[in-house]
């Protein structure tokens, strides 16, 4: 009769707990494998209500809950770090892109006033996270006023993949990200499109260490020799004996494409899961502060790192002897200088190219110095 009702806790237990699993998987707040977890729990409620019932005397029962406990608690300790590790906050908690709405009460757009006043029908537009405050400067100078929600409007923003995908599907008119990769390219000439880029912007790629890290400048050379996995230690390049753990982004996001192109031929090695970080926030945030790994390096660009996260636990690199300041951008001295594009890929809307028009003009332009970004035409 004991052992029927072992088993009748057992099978209680072993729902309880594959209910629980299930509802935080679904809920995001358990990484897959901690599933994994339910199997040997359920095994040792199972041997543990077994055990405990072979013993007759409450003496020895007690003694065994106790052990029992102990043993709990400990065991605990692990899949309690991992869950925290798994949830630290990335990039939704780096940064609110609903700080830049355009129209909305104590925003932080930079205000501006534009001779070029758009009507219906609106472009579409769409972009980059790290583009956002500086689009978002334009549709304040340039529409109408009214409500822009960046998930339901003419004006969204998304990671550079969305962005290329919601244009080559004929989702926007016009995007502003960083040049777009091959993949990227392909699936334009896929559809029989061509992307039409043209350069609004200048801005840094950086690279960027915990602040504790005592190297302040890397060359060129060894950035490539680091993600290409030919630099492993610090050591190497005038650091602390520590293991160089480099992360990155995934692949299509317009950090990476970057990256890439500063690469050439040289292969980038293949990063652990855990050292591909989301988003730009998410790769600021595990540089910075995730699990305390000073030995980290990771890259961004310029505008994004200081004006939208500004985490002080971090510091930019120069590379080649040179600070990636706006002024060194302005005069080209900043080796890893890069423009960034308004994308089109043909629109019926004439308002679009108004629209860039207005963006490589002299006001448009002054607005591109006014957020902070390096103009690309200085009048």
């Amino acid at each position: 009769m004991k052992i029927i009702q072992t088993i009748f806790v057992f099978i209680c237990l072993l729902f309880f707990t594959g209910i629980v699993a299930l509802f935080t998987l679904l809920n995001g707040s358990m990484h897959f494998k901690g599933l994994l977890l339910v199997v040997p729990l359920s095994l040792f409620l199972l041997f543990t209500c077994l055990i405990f019932e072979w013993f007759t005397t409450k003496k020895r029962k007690a003694w065994f809950a106790g052990i029992i406990g102990v043993a709990l608690i400990i065991a605990s300790i692990a899949p309690v770090q991992y869950h925290y590790k798994m949830n630290l906050p990335t990039v939704d908690a780096e940064i609110d892109v609903f700080a830049y709405e355009p129209f909305v009460a104590h925003n932080k757009v930079v205000k501006s006033k534009a001779s070029l006043q758009l009507q219906e029908p609106l472009p579409r537009i769409d972009g980059a996270t790290a583009m956002y405050p500086l689009y978002a400067a334009f549709v304040e100078a340039t529409y109408p006023k009214k409500s822009y929600p960046s998930y339901e409007s003419e004006v969204m923003v998304n990671r550079t993949p969305v962005a290329y995908h919601n244009l080559i599907y004929g989702d926007v008119d016009l995007i502003f990200a960083a040049a777009p990769s091959a993949s990227q390219q392909k699936g334009a000439d896929m559809r029989g499109l061509t992307l039409n880029l043209t350069p609004i912007g200048r801005e840094a790629f950086v690279f960027f260490v915990h602040h504790k890290n005592s190297v302040d400048n890397l060359t060129l050379e060894q950035v490539k020799q680091i993600y290409a996995g030919e630099i492993t230690n610090w050591r190497e390049v005038g650091g602390a004996h520590d293991a160089i753990r480099a992360f990155q982004r995934p692949a299509d996001s317009g950090s990476q494409t970057t990256l890439e192109k500063i690469m050439g031929d040289t292969p980038i090695m293949k990063a652990p899961a855990e050292d591909v970080a989301t988003g730009m926030g998410g790769i600021i945030h595990e540089v910075s502060k995730y699990r305390n790994y000073k030995n980290a390096i990771g890259y961004t660009f310029r505008y994004y790192s200081t004006e939208m996260v500004g985490n002080k636990e971090i510091k930019l690199l120069s590379i080649d002897g040179v600070a990636p300041t706006k002024e060194n951008i302005r005069n080209g001295t900043y080796p890893l200088t890069s423009e960034f594009y308004a994308v089109t890929v043909g629109t019926d809307n004439p308002n679009v190219t108004k629209f860039v028009d207005w963006i490589v003009s002299e006001e448009g332009q002054t607005l591109v110095d006014k957020v902070g970004y390096v103009p690309v035409e200085n009048f």
